[in-house]
């Protein structure tokens, strides 16, 4: 099984953890350590996982990746009233090849997502998204992917992949299992016009950074919509994060945070990763955030409203909207207030798209469709389905 070669959390993580309140995470938490081994999986709800590869990045200068203050840092938190069950299962470790790493976050993340266990992974260069991916292979089913990040990571899908290249390589690259790609927080001088015009041509979605930082809440139905949940730590301003990026623009720690609890509270996410952490001297605050970010998405959790199937309850409301030549349906949650739009089912015989009919919106989508506007996210998915 892939989980013999994990390694274990650190001897010097596990006797800080000795010394922590019973109350605190760390306590909570189910840690593979060398004296227990792999902590059994059954009545698990989230894993911990670290990835101690980086040699993907194209700055790579031969550094190791070390965990040890994140881990401290989320230990010492303090969970909210939480139900779910956790465990840390510790590091995979840099194999031969990139490839072997990859490989084997496949598969560990494979087996997690059979065993319906919702992996949050800490990582080295972003390019693990990729592998983070292709786990969902396993279900054969089209899947939807959300990176926070300021590039579009699009690259030469022709050259072998790094982090500045790994949604190319997912878009290009068979299986074709994404139906679709949401970029969070770009930065329009971070991106080539050719990218931004591609990202365009695709019918994915992208939202630039001041466009979220006035509105963060436009997030909400994003995370609804999405599988696959990559924050690339360079997002953040140089403010709020030390060492990572130089750059003056980007979320703060509120609104990361934020941008987390909402896919936490996703009923549809099934993987997430933070990626681009390095250690350095100093790294403490960068550490703190990364364990502030998990909390949140652990938080958010904790308050999954059980909405996959909203169009069948009973309880929900339905809405049908005539705009030009079309009929627009939606629906509204009695219990969460939260908004869906019917997306027309085209048979094309590719059952895999067969889940996207119903679309995450705002009740702003359903009062423009009022004054005869067609939401475009509506209109991208619709023209993705007609593909």
């Amino acid at each position: 099984m892939s989980f013999e070669f994990l390694a274990p959390v650190s001897d010097l993580v596990a006797a800080h953890t000795e010394l922590l309140s019973d109350h605190s995470l760390g306590k909570q938490i189910i840690i593979h350590t060398a004296d227990s081994g792999v902590p059994e999986l059954a009545k698990i709800n989230i894993a911990i996982l670290g990835v101690q590869e980086n040699r993907n990045d194209i700055n790579f200068l031969g550094e190791k990746l070390n965990f040890d203050n994140v881990r401290k840092s989320l230990y010492e938190l303090y969970p909210g009233n939480w139900d779910a069950s956790i465990v840390d299962l510790g590091d995979i470790v840099p194999g031969n090849e990139v490839s072997d790493t990859y490989y084997l976050v496949q598969e560990v993340l494979s087996t997690l997502l059979q065993k319906n266990i919702i992996p949050i992974i800490i990582g080295g260069s972003q390019d693990l998204v990729y592998a983070q991916y292709r786990s969902f292979d396993i279900l054969e089913r089209m899947v939807n992917l959300a990176n926070v990040d300021s590039k579009f990571d699009l690259g030469n899908s022709a050259e072998p992949i790094t982090n500045t290249s790994f949604v190319g390589k997912i878009i290009v690259e068979q299986p074709y299992n994404l139906f679709n790609y949401s970029n969070i927080g770009y930065q329009t001088y971070f991106n080539a016009q050719e990218e931004i015009d591609l990202i365009e041509k695709l019918y994915f979605d992208a939202y630039r950074l001041g466009e979220v930082i006035s509105d963060v809440t436009i997030v909400e139905p994003i995370m609804r919509d999405a599988d696959i949940v990559s924050i690339d730590l360079g997002v953040m301003n140089s403010n709020s994060i030390n060492g990572i990026t130089k750059s003056p623009n980007g979320f703060d720690g509120r609104e990361i945070c934020a941008i987390s609890r909402y896919a936490g509270i996703s009923d549809k996410v099934k993987s997430f990763g933070i990626y681009e952490f390095k250690n350095f001297k100093g790294e403490e605050m960068t550490s703190m955030l990364m364990a502030q970010i998990i909390w949140y998405f652990i938080e958010g959790y904790n308050y999954r409203s059980n909405e996959l199937d909203i169009k069948n309850q009973k309880s929900t409301l339905h809405y049908n909207v005539p705009v030009e030549d079309e009929i627009l349906s939606f629906y509204k949650s009695a219990k969460t207030g939260r908004w869906w739009i019917e997306i027309p089912f085209i048979s094309s015989g590719n059952n895999k798209l067969k889940r996207h009919t119903l679309l995450p919106c705002t009740y702003n989508d359903y009062e423009r469709a009022c004054n005869q506007e067609i939401p475009e996210r509506w209109y991208k998915a619709k023209r993705k389905n007609e593909v």
